[in-house]
């Protein structure tokens, strides 16, 4: 079973590399396309601030967690 103290840092880097990868999608113009639909360049700037909150929300939860 995990610690809480595990559980925040795997979830702090699960979003950080999603925020990361939505970045790169902006910067080099990456398409995605989901059954025929194409995903427009906006939902990436919502999942960066999105997935980056809640990132950071996860790291400040995790030094919280007392050993």
């Amino acid at each position: 079973m995990l610690s809480q103290k595990t559980f925040f840092t795997v979830i702090t880097v699960i979003f950080s590399v999603i925020a990361v990868l939505h970045a790169a999608r902006l910067v080099n113009g990456w398409s995605i396309v989901i059954a025929g639909w194409a995903v427009p360049y906006w939902f990436s700037f919502v999942g960066v601030v999105v997935a980056a909150c809640l990132a950071h929300s996860a790291y400040k939860l995790g030094k919280k967690v007392k050993k």
